[in-house]
């Protein structure tokens, strides 16, 4: 029960687990998620960027001409939706704009604009290259004369170095609860989650969902509430294994 997983949280709560415990700590499990098959093998990192865009403004009929902050915010979030993400090995990179705004009125040419940016991917390599791909976009509207302010406020790291073995005997030891309690194989996957610290840092982990949901992250999402006491049975079960 723990703070800051999601949104701008930048993992804080586990991070502080991992910072006090770490040495400590065997494995860690997360409980989190709509989905009672599915199980966290690998994390996939992120970057999260907010992003500022300023310019003179002015008023839209005498100034006009002048650059809209909100304009150029447009202009360079087409360009970095027509980025072609990396690929290695299989690995899944993604990007997003969650948020824009800025203005002051429908008479005045904005003078600042302002989004939320981020790109993830389970692979170092790939977040690093969409890392340069980004700063090489915001040097490009720079050039333009165009002030562009940037600011990192998230970052979640990919797997580390993990003792193979001891992640395997985690991962089984999910996969025969998942199977006992819902008679499905568990589907191992790449996600991002609190897991994403103690993976970091070589500590076995995996993330198990004990409910199910549906359209997460939308208006209409929902809780199946008859999924929640076969979770609690996967949890229990997961958990007293430790103790056989």
């Amino acid at each position: 029960a723990n703070a800051c997983e999601e949104g701008l949280g930048n993992l804080k709560g586990c991070r502080a687990i991992v910072n006090a415990f770490g040495p400590r700590i065997q494995a860690l499990v997360s409980f989190d998620g709509a989905n009672l098959t599915s199980m966290i093998a690998d994390a996939v990192g992120s970057h999260r960027y907010q992003v500022t865009v300023k310019t003179e403004g002015g008023h839209s009929f005498s100034k006009f001409g002048n650059r809209n902050a909100i304009a150029c915010l447009s202009s360079m979030i087409c360009t970095l939706y027509d980025v072609k993400v990396p690929e290695e090995n299989g690995s899944r990179t993604t990007y997003n704009v969650g948020s824009i705004h800025g203005g002051t009125s429908v008479n005045t040419i904005a003078q600042e604009a302002q989004m939320l940016y981020e790109y993830r991917s389970n692979s170092k390599n790939c977040l690093a290259q969409m890392e340069t791909m980004f700063q090489n976009v915001l040097t490009a509207y720079r050039s333009m004369g165009i002030t562009v302010e940037c600011e990192r406020i998230g970052e979640r790291p990919c797997s580390g170095d993990i003792d193979s073995q001891r992640q395997e005997a985690l991962l089984s030891m999910a996969a025969d609860s998942i199977q006992k309690i819902t008679g499905q194989d568990g589907k191992r996957r790449a996600g991002s989650t609190d897991c994403n610290i103690p993976l970091s840092v070589g500590i076995p982990s995996t993330c198990l969902g004990v409910c199910v949901g549906y359209g997460c992250h939308t208006r209409e999402e929902s809780l199946d509430l008859a999924s929640l006491l076969p979770g609690s049975r996967l949890c229990m079960d997961f958990i007293s294994k430790f103790f056989d």
